[in-house]
């Protein structure tokens, strides 16, 4: 069986940017046919908002591609995360900075924002405070593909069809 990648994205309060990130990667994922090869959750820096679901404005934006997000419950991210995930991916510095601190550190080098992926790494703006949701998903999209794209060329995932032809070439 191959390795699971194991991602998990981080924001303030686990309402608006990293669920959104959560659920594109997963439909993306769900998309390539990776199968169970990539785990996708998300978390919080802050425990503000913990047991509350997804901002309703995040949840419209996914609503509208098909996904449903009702089931999620925001938590809060725990030391324990550093060693369950492979990659721990916040929006912006500042939450990098909280999950260093909450890790105890980022010996492995785990933590990086996700639009470190990109061709123009960035922090994604709060949507809570901008109120722009949609530039909020604009940039979860790029950061999503970009990571996506760099996994699979360190060929750590691999979609279905592929797998199947070097099943098949054996």
């Amino acid at each position: 069986m191959e390795k699971q990648i194991r991602i998990l994205f981080i924001c303030h309060g686990n309402i608006c940017r990293s669920p959104m990130a959560e659920y594109i990667l997963r439909s993306r994922v769900a998309g390539l046919e990776l199968g169970e090869s990539v785990l996708v959750d998300s978390a919080a820096t802050s425990a503000e908002e913990t047991g509350n679901p997804v901002h309703p404005r995040t949840a419209a934006i996914l609503d509208t591609l098909g996904i449903d997000c009702s089931a999620k419950r925001a938590r809060q991210m725990q030391r324990s995360d550093y060693e369950a995930y492979d990659y721990l991916i916040g929006m912006d510095r500042m939450n990098v900075a909280d999950m260093r601190r909450i890790a105890g550190g980022d010996p492995d080098g785990k933590i990086c924002r996700l639009l470190d992926f990109a061709a123009n790494p960035r922090d994604i703006a709060d949507p809570w405070y901008t109120g722009d949701f949609d530039a909020t998903y604009t940039d979860v999209c790029a950061g999503c593909d970009a990571l996506l794209k760099r996994l699979k060329e360190q060929r750590l995932v691999i979609p279905a069809a592929v797998r199947v032809c070097h099943v098949q070439m054996r």
